[in-house]
């Protein structure tokens, strides 16, 4: 183990100039969101010295206002308090439910999206589902904030666009209006308490004929980033999501993916599953989109 240090400043002026000033001594540093992933790295594969900024005492990564066109969402802000919140469960179930899927009870009270996101696993749970509500990543930069959409922030695996002297302060979604709803679903192996062998993500806009007038379909775990998967959006809108819409949906996702093979899952199982999700994603966000 080697040396490291601690800050915690309350806004985000604080936390860039603490990275400016590590960044200018040529010092690492990492921001500690929840530290439900940072703690068991360091225990394993990651013991480097670094200078931890903790963006949970910055005030704006802890801020939640549902507005009347966008709902801004902390980077901060533990799933265990996303997860209570009745509004937000009525207004994107499916980002709520991927929240929900990752770690125990107790791990939801330190776990953040913001985290999951800048973690930037492959199989991050709540990327495909932020992707498909179209959320906007708010960086805080030495610039300026500057915003980039979900499915542009990660770039590899367990990389992202983030400089040294930037961090993620939150993000920003559209309120879903009229008929519009999203579901996400992954498969594990387990019942619980696993990381995703495959996930899908779809948010979708019903008419009051129940015609699909948009959507948006992305999927994890089967490629080095989450996907968005614009021929299966495309198969739904102007459909009634029905089994045909459904299936053409399927047959995009599988067709774009590119997984690997590994001890959890064939190329080909892969590849078939996240079909299978992507079609049983979509009837649940239609049948809620229904609802409204």
């Amino acid at each position: 183990m080697g040396a490291y240090a601690y800050h915690a400043p309350t806004n985000v002026a604080d936390a860039l100039a603490q990275l400016g000033a590590a960044a200018d001594a040529g010092t690492r540093t990492q921001m500690l969101a929840g530290g439900t992933d940072v703690l068991v790295q360091m225990r394993s594969i990651d013991k480097g010295p670094r200078t931890f900024v903790d963006v949970k005492t910055v005030a704006e990564a802890n801020e939640l206002d549902i507005g009347a066109d966008e709902i801004y969402m902390g980077a901060a802000i533990v799933s265990a308090k996303l997860n209570e919140n009745d509004e937000l469960k009525a207004l994107l179930p499916g980002l709520i439910e991927a929240a929900d899927l990752i770690g125990s009870t107790q791990i939801q009270g330190r776990a953040t999206i913001g985290g999951n996101l800048c973690n930037s696993s492959p199989a991050g749970d709540t990327i495909p589902a932020l992707i498909a509500c179209g959320a906007v990543c708010v960086v805080a930069s030495p610039g300026g904030n500057k915003e980039v959409p979900v499915e542009d922030f990660v770039t590899g695996v367990g990389t992202n666009i983030l400089s040294e002297r930037e961090f993620l302060v939150g993000f920003k979604i559209p309120r879903p209006k009229g008929k519009t709803s999203d579901a996400y679903l992954r498969f594990i192996p387990r019942t619980e308490m696993d990381i995703a062998v495959c996930g899908a993500g779809v948010a979708l806009t019903l008419d009051d004929s129940g015609t699909c007038t948009a959507a948006k379909v992305a999927i994890g775990a089967v490629a080095i980033t989450a996907l968005p998967v614009p021929d299966a959006a495309a198969a739904l809108v102007g459909s009634k999501v029905d089994d045909d819409a459904l299936a053409a949906a399927a047959a995009a996702s599988s067709a774009l993916a590119k997984p690997i093979t590994d001890k959890r899952g064939t190329i080909e199982y892969r590849k078939k599953v996240v079909g299978v999700l992507t079609k049983r994603a979509g009837a649940i966000a239609r049948d809620r989109a229904a609802a409204l």
